[in-house]
C-alpha cells in the first residue's frame, strides 16, 4: 500500500456567514514537491493553510497531512512545520536568542540543531545581531530556520517572499528549492505570478488538460519550472507531446510539462496552442 501524500485536500469549503472564503479547493502536494499555491490576495491562500494547519474547521470538505486530519490534534502535525503569514520573533533579541527560546518550546534534540539550521538559512554570521535590525528577507529567513529546528518532512510557508526585492526573492527561491533537494516537501503561498504564468493559466481551461488535476503549478526547481497533472490520459498525452518536441515526461498518471524555455508570450502561445491540440 503506498504511503499517503504530504497533503491532499478535497473538496474544501470554508465560509464566514453569507461570505466564501474558500470554495471546493482540490489539491494533492506529492513528497519531494515545491508546490506553489497561488491566488490574489483575498483569494482565501491564508485561510487554507489556517485550515490545512487546523487551526481553523473548514465549513465542508477534508485536509489530510500524511493520511492524518489536522483537526484530530498536534498529534496530527507530526513532521510539519512553518508559519502563517509573517513570523514573529523578540526585536530586541539576537537570532541565534530566538532560535534557543523556539527550541526550548520544540524540544526532542532542536536546541543542538540551530548552528546547522542558521547554516541552511545562510544568517550564521548574522546570527549575534539583533533581529530588530535584520531586514525583511533576513526576519523571514529566520521564520524558516525556526521551521527547521523540527526537522519537519512538510514545509507550510505563507508568502515567504512578499515584500523582497529581486535578488531576495532569487535568494528565497533558491533557499526553497535547496531544502526540496534534501527531500523537503515545500508549499508555498503567493499572491503573485509573472505574466507568462498568468497567461498559461487562463488558457488551460480552452485545453483538453482542463479535466485533468492540476498537481504543482509552475515550479520545480531554481531554473526550470513545470507543469503536473493527474489523469487516466497521462500516458496518451505524453506520446502525443513528445513528437511534438515538448519538454515532458511521466510517471504512471502523472504528467509533467515543462515551462522554463518559454520566455515571452509568444512561445507560451505556442505551448497552448500544443496543448490544444491534444485528443
Amino acid at each position: 500500500m503506498s504511503a499517503a501524500p504530504p497533503i491532499e485536500v478535497r473538496g474544501l469549503v470554508k465560509r464566514y456567514g453569507e461570505l466564501v472564503a474558500v470554495d471546493g479547493v482540490d489539491l494533492t502536494v506529492l513528497p519531494g514537491d515545491v508546490f506553489g499555491y497561488l491566488g490574489p490576495n483575498g483569494a482565501g491562500k491564508t485561510t487554507s493553510l489556517r485550515m490545512m494547519l487546523g487551526l481553523i474547521r473548514p465549513t465542508a470538505g477534508s485536509v489530510r497531512l500524511f493520511g492524518r486530519d489536522p483537526q484530530a490534534g498536534v498529534v496530527a502535525l507530526e513532521g510539519v512545520a512553518g508559519f502563517v503569514e509573517a513570523p514573529r520573533f523578540y526585536p530586541y533579541l539576537n537570532g541565534r536568542r530566538n532560535l534557543e527560546l523556539c527550541a526550548a518550546l520544540d524540544g526532542d534534540g532542536a536546541a543542538g540543531r540551530i548552528d546547522e539550521v542558521l547554516d541552511v538559512v545562510e544568517l550564521r554570521d548574522r546570527a549575534k545581531d539583533r533581529v530588530g535590525g535584520y531586514s525583511h528577507g533576513m526576519r523571514q529567513r529566520l521564520g524558516i530556520a525556526a521551521a527547521l529546528l523540527r526537522r519537519p518532512r512538510l514545509l507550510l510557508l505563507d508568502e515567504p517572499a512578499t515584500g523582497l526585492d529581486p535578488a531576495g526573492m532569487r535568494d528565497m527561491r533558491a533557499l526553497v528549492h535547496r531544502l526540496a533537494e534534501n527531500g523537503l516537501t515545500t508549499a508555498r503561498i503567493s499572491a503573485h505570478c509573472d505574466a507568462l504564468q498568468q497567461q498559461l493559466l487562463e488558457a488551460l481551461p480552452r485545453t483538453p488538460l482542463a479535466n485533468a488535476e492540476l498537481l504543482n503549478p509552475l515550479d520545480g526547481g531554481p531554473h526550470a519550472r513545470f507543469l503536473a497533472f493527474r489523469s487516466p490520459e497521462s500516458q496518451r498525452w505524453y506520446s502525443e507531446l513528445k513528437v511534438r518536441n515538448c519538454i515532458t515526461d511521466v510517471r504512471g498518471d502523472v504528467l509533467r510539462i515543462g515551462f522554463g524555455i518559454y520566455q515571452d508570450e509568444s512561445d507560451v502561445d505556442r505551448l497552448v496552442g500544443l496543448l490544444g491540440e491534444l485528443a
